[in-house]
């Protein structure tokens, strides 16, 4: 009975209701599977093994923290083995490098999700529009009947309510991966930061060709003084 109710539904709809359900069914695909990709993210992440590393390398223990990050299917862990493992570049552009690829992963097709929001309001707004055009070309044919009337007003009303609700379901769970993603960014930074200070304050000191930070060196104290004030002499006036 209510497959009956929805088969009508939809028939009474219009044409527009074609496009209407692709971007539904193309909503749902996204939304499953970004849920299953997050599940098993959430199945992957391994905490323990990424305080490992970072105990390693709070030892100045470089080969070790990139042999345990090696082993794990965290991404954040692989972001810090991608740059444990080119210690001679610059550390902050190999974490920028892994750090995109996994972002990359976490967003891939919630742009789809973005398009559907705007998208299924306009297609139900243009079959409110043939719905309404579809009744008024009634009123000036023989066909005047309220069932005409009555079919075309449906249709525009049918449209504009599947638009709608489809935006509206598309727009939470657009807005849920969103938050996902920015949690996920945030633990990114946490992590690199770590590694980065670690590496620059433990790391650095011992192989000055190995591994360089992004982090600036502070300037010497003697070439902030300018040069009117480096000895007596230069405070003299010059000799006429």
């Amino acid at each position: 009975m209510a497959d009956l109710i929805v088969i009508r539904i939809f028939n009474e709809g219009g044409w527009i209701m074609w496009p209407i359900l692709f971007t539904s069914v193309a909503g749902l695909t996204v939304i499953v599977e970004r849920f299953l990709w997050w599940f098993s993210e959430r199945r992957k992440r391994e905490p323990a093994k990424l305080e490992q590393v970072m105990v390693a390398l709070e030892k100045r223990n470089l080969k070790e923290a990139a042999s345990i990050a090696s082993t794990s299917k965290d991404s954040i862990v692989r972001v810090l083995w991608f740059g444990l493992r080119n210690p001679a570049s610059s550390l902050q552009g190999a974490f920028q490098v892994a750090a995109g690829l996994e972002l990359e992963r976490a967003g891939r097709f919630v742009v789809v999700l973005d398009t559907i929001v705007t998208l299924a309001p306009l297609l139900g707004l243009l079959g409110t529009v043939t719905g309404l055009m579809k009744a008024f070309f009634k009123l000036g044919t023989a066909e005047l009947t309220e069932q005409a009337i009555g079919g075309g007003i449906a249709e525009a009303l049918i449209a504009t309510a599947c638009g709608l609700s489809i935006a509206v379901i598309s727009l939470v769970f657009l807005n849920y991966f969103a938050s996902k993603i920015s949690r996920f960014q945030f633990e990114l930074q946490n992590a690199c930061g770590r590694a980065e200070v670690l590496l620059h304050y433990h790391v650095k000191d011992d192989s000055p060709d190995g591994i360089q930070s992004s982090f600036p060196d502070a300037p010497d104290s003697s070439s902030l003084t300018p040069p009117s004030m480096s000895s007596p002499e230069s405070m003299n006036p010059p000799t006429i």
